[in-house]
């Protein structure tokens, strides 16, 4: 299991500054959606040149023009690059395509996906790298969360790496783990303690223990 630690509400110094405080406990780093916004692609470029080292994933939530997408994200240094999963299938198999091209790794986000199971089949039959059950923002709001949305996904997946976002915690994680997804993605868990170095210490050690 690696982690994966999600960096939304920071510009690009505050990011570097995050990250040069934990790198050493977390395997990607993600530049999420709020940053690509407000700073563009140079968040990823500025990031992966401040740590050439450490993979870095553009949360880019692409829905068309997948290839296009995937490829000036690759060019900013990139190495994952997320679609949604409500996207074409034609766009799935774009960002694919491009990905394998550049060597890069595509993440499919399943937020706001009904039938999970279904998706899920069709996703992996279409050769993305990652399944990520997602509970956004919004549904955390109102209590939801993302471990039986996991379960289903693993009971279908052959190919694809799983992964999970929203939410998870230090009090939450051993259910996370328990599920045994390939990345556990995780902010405000890491970002919004007192304590980020600490924090991301506990949950890489958790992890470790499997």
């Amino acid at each position: 299991m690696k982690l994966q630690l999600a960096l939304d509400l920071v510009n690009i110094p505050q990011a570097i500054e995050v990250v040069s405080q934990v790198q050493e406990y977390v395997d990607i780093v993600e530049i999420g959606t709020p940053v690509v916004i407000n700073e563009g692609l140079r968040a990823v470029k500025e990031v992966k040149e401040a740590f050439p080292n450490t993979k870095v994933l553009a949360d880019l939530k692409i829905m068309d023009a997948a290839g296009y997408e995937v490829s000036q994200a690759s060019s900013f240094g990139a190495d994952i690059v997320t679609i949604l999963a409500v996207a074409e299938d034609e766009s799935i198999k774009g960002a694919v395509a491009e990905a394998k091209k550049q060597g890069k790794e595509i993440l499919v986000d399943m937020i706001a996906v009904k039938d999970i199971k279904t998706r899920a089949q069709e996703l992996d039959e279409l050769g993305v790298d990652y399944i990520c059950v997602h509970t956004g923002y919004d549904l955390q709001a109102v209590g939801k969360n993302s471990f039986d949305d996991l379960k289903a996904i693993k009971s279908v997946v052959k190919q694809a790496k799983t992964a999970v976002a929203g939410g998870i915690k230090l009090d939450t994680l051993s259910e996370v783990i328990a599920a045994q997804p390939d990345l556990i993605i995780v902010g405000g868990g890491i970002t919004g303690q007192e304590n980020i170095k600490e924090t991301a210490s506990q949950f890489k050690e958790l992890i470790a223990q499997g």
